[in-house]
């Protein structure tokens, strides 16, 4: 895929500051700009303005290695208008069930279920291939959405959709708790992915340039240190870490499991686990954040 278009509202200014035209990730990379949030459908039909021909639409807070070749070629096989990628769930009730017959066309939607309407644990994934003439029975301008409107409209019509049900990672990034755990999977190498962390590996650590390591500190991977990163003595960092560029932990600090932006200071003795730390915060000395914790960008830990 060279070409992609972003569906974007919340925060614009700040997506396109982190990934600009997409050259650095060689793809080319525009933006669907909505003035006001219209759905999941809704904005999929004002992205597809920028681009041609059959769609693949993707969630933009799911982590996957889905292979989408092999999605392809299910949904030429049975000449599917749309297929969907559906992955297994423990629990389907904070998302989309999707009943298929034994060939695997969609018999049936149900959102977000109640624990008496579950008759299956597959969910949809938020990957669709979807044939471009569908987006005609999408109206421009308004709010619609992919799981309430669109597909059940499909199903009305008899449109031939299909569920492609595979074994691969897939993990919903939209809650912060999600997030750090994504981040540990990477480091663990539960992703098929060519990308690795940025800098020079060193055993199962990724160090980026100008790393300062003190005598006593001690750094156990899986953990990625940025550039910049400056341990004091005694200071401890991972397994499972990720630490920004710039990130200082004091004298005798402990970093476990979590996950540090750029610019983070992390005061003498004190101890992070499980959590997930924002742009520029400071944590005082002795301080203790643990699991589930969410420190704001700037915010002050005493």
């Amino acid at each position: 895929m060279r070409e992609v278009v972003l569906a974007c509202s919340y925060l614009l200014e700040a997506v396109q500051a982190r990934l600009g035209d997409g050259r650095e990730l060689g793809v080319r990379l525009r933006y669907a700009v909505e003035a006001e949030p219209l759905g999941t459908a809704g904005g999929v039909k004002n992205a597809a303005t920028l681009a041609a021909g059959r769609l693949v639409v993707l969630n933009g807070d799911v982590l996957t290695d889905v292979d989408l070749t092999r999605m392809l070629g299910f949904h030429e096989a049975r000449g599917a208008r749309a297929s969907l990628y559906l992955t297994a769930v423990e629990d389907p009730t904070a998302y989309g069930l999707v009943e298929t017959d034994t060939d695997g066309r969609i018999r049936r939607f149900v959102e977000k279920p109640a624990r008496e309407q579950i008759t299956t644990n597959t969910v949809n994934a938020g990957i669709y291939l979807l044939e471009r003439e569908l987006l005609d029975l999408i109206p421009a301008g308004q709010v619609v959405s992919m799981e309430r409107d669109f597909f059940p409209t499909l199903l009305e019509r008899r449109v031939p959709c299909y569920g492609f049900a595979a074994r691969a990672y897939w993990r919903d990034i939209g809650s912060p708790e999600q997030y750090r755990r994504a981040q540990v999977d990477l480091l663990k190498g539960a992703v098929d992915t060519p990308l690795s962390p940025p800098g020079t590996r060193r055993g199962d650590v990724w160090v980026g340039a100008g790393v300062s390591i003190a005598p006593g500190a001690s750094v156990t991977g899986p953990a990625v240190l940025g550039a910049g990163v400056r341990l004091e003595p005694e200071a401890r960092v991972g397994p499972l870490s990720v630490l920004g560029d710039n990130v200082r932990v004091g004298r005798g600090g402990r970093v476990e499991g979590a996950i540090l932006w750029d610019n983070v200071s992390v005061g003498e003795a004190a101890v992070l686990s499980e959590c997930v730390v924002g742009f520029g915060a400071v944590i005082g000395k002795g301080a203790r954040v643990g699991a589930g914790a969410v420190v704001a960008e700037n915010e002050v830990v005493p």
